[in-house]
């Protein structure tokens, strides 16, 4: 398949020594003129917002503004576009990136990545996004493909996941045969509404699962978020171990998906984070990673008929996909994974004592979803 090179190579200041990187902003980024209106957007994340975009002209609206006549308007997620906007104003969508921080965005914490697109968001399958059809269409060349594996070893290595919470140390149990584990979603996420067309419960999920690996060890890990209180149990969540094995709770994802066999996901980051590991993944929603014939897929999606390869998809969704965010501004992939190793180290293990009382406060003034 023929199509466009992702990414065209543009030379950026090398991250580490004796390291040449090269660095594109997200699809489309480039060639926005006019002045960005970031919509709706909550106060915490106006200067990351700014460092998506350096040298543009970034102003943040109220949800009760009027809308912006020219330009570009930047929404988070799947916000809806505001009634009367002008036929010339483009919209963008923002939202969290794949390797995004040491702590749980629920607690505010600062990311590292955030991606932006200009025709969907790439958990919603309903319609195509700008990473489908990188991932539909570009040619991914030699020297692309062998950056994407250099990346994808490194973050194996060092454990990295999305948000590298999760202090325990995960032990397979002696004798058992083969050892699924289902990670829990927030049911009221928005990838469960947009890319969810079967099931959408964590329940439903373990009985699926359940039913697919009948004589297998099912390990039931609810999403931090909720295990944080900072997000509601799904609805009849509090079942879940009868439908399971065992359940854990503050487990380090890269540690427990190293020691499993296999995943089964609705629409979780956990199954692309286990694709990395070289785990088998089965898809019962459809996550931006399914369909490319690198996961067993319960409900196939129509629009995805191309095969990759494993550091195709890396490549698309790791390196020409994202945003990664510096002090200043974008910077390569290597460079933000560099800092995310370095949060890590100097975050430790285990949650630091002040942080029930913050989410407390959390609960209170911003409230649980």
């Amino acid at each position: 398949m023929q199509g466009k090179v992702c990414p065209p190579p543009v030379p950026v200041p090398p991250s580490r020594a004796g390291q040449k990187h090269f660095f594109r902003g997200a699809p489309g980024r480039e060639d926005i003129e006019g002045p960005i209106t970031a919509w709706a957007f909550p106060r915490w994340k106006w200067r990351f917002v700014r460092r998506c975009f350096p040298g543009k002209s970034v102003r943040f609206a109220s949800g009760d503004a009027a809308p912006p006549r020219t330009g570009t308007l930047l929404l988070w997620g799947t916000a809806p576009v505001p009634e009367r906007l002008a036929a010339g104003v483009r919209v963008l969508r923002m939202e969290d990136g794949f390797l995004r921080s040491v702590g749980l965005g629920a607690e505010l914490t600062r990311p590292l990545s955030w991606v932006v697109d200009g025709s969907g968001i790439y958990y919603d399958a309903t319609r195509p996004s700008d990473l489908e059809t990188l991932l539909a269409t570009a040619d991914f060349p030699p020297a692309l493909m062998a950056r994407a594996a250099a990346l994808r070893e490194r973050v194996v290595a060092a454990g990295i996941t999305k948000y590298n919470v999760g202090a325990q140390r995960w032990r397979r149990p002696a004798g058992a045969r083969q050892v699924v584990l289902v990670p829990g979603q927030v049911e009221s996420d928005a990838s469960l509404a947009f890319g969810a067309p079967g099931i959408r419960s964590n329940l439903a999920l373990l009985q699926a699962a359940r039913a697919a690996c009948p004589d297998a060890w099912l390990v039931y890990k609810p999403h931090p978020d909720v295990a944080a209180r900072l997000r509601r149990r799904g609805d009849g969540e509090e079942r879940a171990a009868e439908w399971c094995d065992e359940i854990v709770v503050d487990a380090d994802m890269a540690a427990l998906l190293d020691a499993v066999d296999a995943v089964h996901v609705l629409t979780s980051l956990a199954g692309f984070e286990a694709l990395l590991r070289g785990k088998p993944v089965t898809c019962h929603g459809q996550p931006f990673y399914s369909g490319w014939g690198l996961t067993q897929d319960a409900l196939p999606h129509p629009r995805r008929t191309r095969r990759l390869q494993r550091d195709e998809l890396v490549a698309g969704a790791l390196i020409c996909y994202p945003t990664y965010l510096g002090e200043r501004g974008p910077v390569p992939p290597e460079a933000a994974l560099d800092a995310l190793q370095a949060w890590k180290a100097r975050r430790g293990g285990g949650e630091r004592w002040w942080q029930e009382i913050y989410r407390f406060f959390l609960r209170r003034f911003i409230g649980v979803r």
